[in-house]
């Protein structure tokens, strides 16, 4: 059974993924809203429709696409606090009938076959050991003629192997090369692909947007926000992750620029078997 990369969407250690994903803050993943009004420009979803994003988190990106759209939406996350936490903002924006979300791991979604017009896989996703396996579930839970697209965070340079296992390890999820999330959703029968580089889109020189929300963690007032939840979920750990993390992070991301964030969308095939 896949498991998550330690730290990432658990509670095991925490990694700046999984210190960011306690932020209160209303702030998207890397690449903003402009990114998501885009993805929504491509998939042409519509009022009558229905979306699946996973993993969900704090339930921003699926309550926009909600509320933009006029779509209904489920969306599924390992983190049992994450759900709750974007089970009550839907409910805040007044969504709990259109918008509903599941605990669940990304290799097993809790939905039939075939059931959705869009699935989208977030950043988080890469935090699967088996990101194959998740890329399937995607698949599968949309119908013939439907769209999947993923956000995704991808290689630009070529590191050791050290540097980068040390990375991955301090963000808690594994970027690939954009060839290898492409060829996943070729073999979960995802065709038609279209890629966009939103590495740095729209986002001032001091933020790249490649960081998302990891930019939060370099500022005064992220650390403070994020300290005491980082203290009630992993105690010391969680403290000394937060503030021992920045400065290898902002390196490698800001300055090396290791990283990239890239769009990409396929239909599934009509009359593509159910990926297994």
């Amino acid at each position: 059974m896949p498991e998550m990369i330690s730290g990432a969407l658990d509670s095991r250690a925490p990694s700046a993924v999984g210190l960011t994903r306690l932020s209160t803050r209303l702030s998207f993943p890397p690449g903003g809203e402009a990114l998501y009004r885009s993805i929504l420009r491509l998939v042409d979803l519509r009022s009558g429709g229905e979306f699946v994003l996973t993993p969900c988190g704090r339930g921003r990106s699926a309550v926009f696409v909600c509320e933009a759209t006029g779509a209904a939406g489920a969306g599924a996350d390992p983190d049992p606090l994450m759900v709750s936490v974007a089970t009550e903002r839907a409910r805040k924006a007044g969504l709990g009938d259109r918008l509903h979300f599941e605990s669940a791991p990304l290799h097993d979604l809790p939905y039939q076959d075939a059931v959705f017009d869009v699935a989208l896989g977030e950043i988080e996703l890469g935090a699967a050991l088996s990101p194959l396996a998740a890329v399937r579930e995607l698949a599968r839970v949309t119908r013939p003629g439907g769209m999947v697209v993923l956000i995704q965070l991808v290689w630009t340079r070529v590191l050791e192997e050290s540097r980068r296992e040390d990375l991955v390890e301090r963000l808690g999820v594994r970027p690939l090369m954009l060839v290898e999330w492409k060829q996943m959703l070729l073999d979960a029968g995802i065709i038609d692909l279209h890629t966009e580089d939103w590495s740095d889109t729209g986002s001032p020189a001091s933020q790249p947007s490649v960081l998302g929300g990891l930019a939060e963690l370099f500022t005064v007032r992220g650390k403070l926000m994020l300290l005491p939840r980082a203290w009630r979920r992993w105690g010391w750990r969680g403290v000394r992750a937060v503030l021992a993390r920045e400065r290898e992070l902002r390196r490698l991301l800001e300055e090396e620029r290791v990283l990239g964030v890239s769009l990409i969308k396929g239909t599934r095939a009509p009359g593509s078997a159910t990926p297994q």
